[in-house]
């Protein structure tokens, strides 16, 4: 019988938890994870998410848990925040006493939860957050990723950018971590694998303040040969919709 992958990453998370929770978790029988996400601001995403998580945990749950331990699942909402992460994640280790934590959307957000899990020395299995700093520059022994980074993902895409043959390239991205580190692996891929191109516009709104008629013009007026795009969700439809008004992407 073949095991569905969601409930494959969820029972290895729930493992690794009671490896390195021990005694504590074993003498209650139960694991407890302790998830925190950006549910209200990025609901598209993180809905369908908590949706899958939980039917895991009750397959898991039903089929024996964990070396006998069911799982406990605990969740709550981090505001999109990282303030508001740090604490989340402090009132999941100290309040609930949780054996592991898991989640967060932003790499802002993750990144901070990151270092709190370094700091009190706790498993963080990281769900979402793509900058590399997660793993690289600001990695630590108690975090793991799911995804690949932003470099992983820029790597898979310079090949077929190259195969294009343009040369004059804009950017658009979330002004916060995640936007920055892509664009920035982008353009040293790029330029690396392409020596002649130019990055002729760069436009870094806000994440989730895209004003989309003032930054598809100044794309436009740019007159690029091809864009580089790093928005998402609610952003990337108002660009995506402005766009197609005002003939950005006809060619």
């Amino acid at each position: 019988m073949k095991t569905p992958r969601r409930t494959f990453c969820l029972s290895s998370l729930a493992l690794g938890a009671a490896l390195l929770a021990g005694a504590p978790a074993h003498a209650q029988g139960v694991i407890k994870i302790g998830e925190l996400n950006s549910y209200k601001a990025q609901p598209a995403f993180l809905e369908p998410y908590k949706k899958g998580m939980e039917l895991a945990v009750e397959e898991a749950n039903k089929a024996g848990g964990v070396n006998g331990k069911k799982i406990e699942l605990i969740t709550r909402d981090d505001n999109a925040n990282p303030g508001d992460a740090v604490r989340v994640a402090e009132e999941l280790v100290s309040r609930e006493k949780v054996d592991v934590l898991t989640g967060t959307f932003l790499s802002n957000t993750g990144l901070a939860v990151a270092d709190f899990a370094k700091q009190k020395q706790v498993f963080f299995l990281a769900g979402e957050p793509l900058t590399d700093k997660l793993t690289w520059q600001g990695g630590n022994e108690y975090t793991f990723r799911l995804r690949p980074g932003t470099y992983m993902q820029a790597a898979m895409l310079v090949p077929e950018a190259v195969k294009m043959k343009k040369k004059r390239w804009a950017v658009v991205y979330p002004n916060y971590e995640y936007g920055q580190s892509a664009v920035a692996a982008f353009k040293a891929l790029l330029k690396a694998a392409q020596p002649d191109v130019e990055f002729v516009a760069e436009q870094a709104p806000p994440l989730g303040k895209l004003d989309a008629g003032s930054v598809v013009q100044a794309l436009a007026d740019a007159k690029p040969d091809a864009i580089f795009n790093v928005l998402f969700g609610a952003d990337l439809l108002k660009f995506v919709r402005e766009g197609n008004t005002r003939g950005l992407f006809k060619d």
